[in-house]
């Protein structure tokens, strides 16, 4: 191997490294809850501050922060996270809560922030927990969507983020599974080598 390629090998092995250490430092702090998890949760909170509740608290206004509804009392109402992974909800979307009369909890999305699509790679963090590494930041995915892609660590990940804020958590738009080169989308379509038609009941939750 000459001179040249020696030189753009170490290039090559001097980056990867560096973006291996850039990641190892995000994952540390979201492990932490270091300050870019609290400014997001600050951020998030003080967006939420301007939304309404009806009187008698039946329908409330909130900001979704990843998992759950940020509403302007700053208590965290659940997201079923089926419904989230469907509705491929981001930190900053506006959310209406509407409690029924038996208690239960109906959402509508009614104020979507601007998107973004990145693609990334799925790995597995310390604890066993699922995360996505895309452009040099490890973000934290929904485990419903994950399931219902039937992802695996190696995969590549097509995730949405909000365009104009940092954050935290991702949407899953789609799978690629690793050494396939067919995303679940092609599979569902019948297109690609070995690809598999999925149907689910009309009825049937992600």
């Amino acid at each position: 191997m000459d001179k040249v390629s020696n030189l753009a090998l170490l290039a090559q092995m001097i980056d990867s490294a560096e973006k291996n250490i850039q990641s190892a430092k995000q994952l540390l702090r979201e492990v932490m809850g270091g300050p870019a998890t609290k400014a997001n949760l600050s951020a998030l909170s003080e967006k939420a501050q301007v939304m309404t509740v009806t009187e008698g608290g039946k329908i409330i206004e909130g900001v979704f922060d990843g998992q759950n509804m940020i509403g302007p009392d700053k208590k965290q109402y659940p997201v079923p996270a089926n419904y989230a992974s469907k509705s491929k909800l981001v930190e900053g979307d506006v959310l209406k809560l509407t409690i029924a009369e038996d208690g239960s909890f109906i959402y509508k999305q009614i104020g979507p922030v601007e998107r973004k699509k990145m693609l990334g790679m799925l790995m597995v963090d310390e604890k066993g927990d699922f995360r996505v590494l895309a452009e040099g930041k490890i973000y934290k995915i929904l485990l419903a969507s994950l399931t219902y892609f039937k992802a695996e660590a190696g995969d590549e990940i097509t995730i949405v983020v909000p365009q104009d804020q940092p954050a935290e958590w991702a949407a899953v738009e789609n799978v690629i599974k690793k050494g396939s080169g067919t995303s679940h989308a092609d599979m569902e379509m019948g297109e690609g080598a070995g690809a598999r038609k999925v149907i689910l009941d009309e009825d049937e939750e992600l």
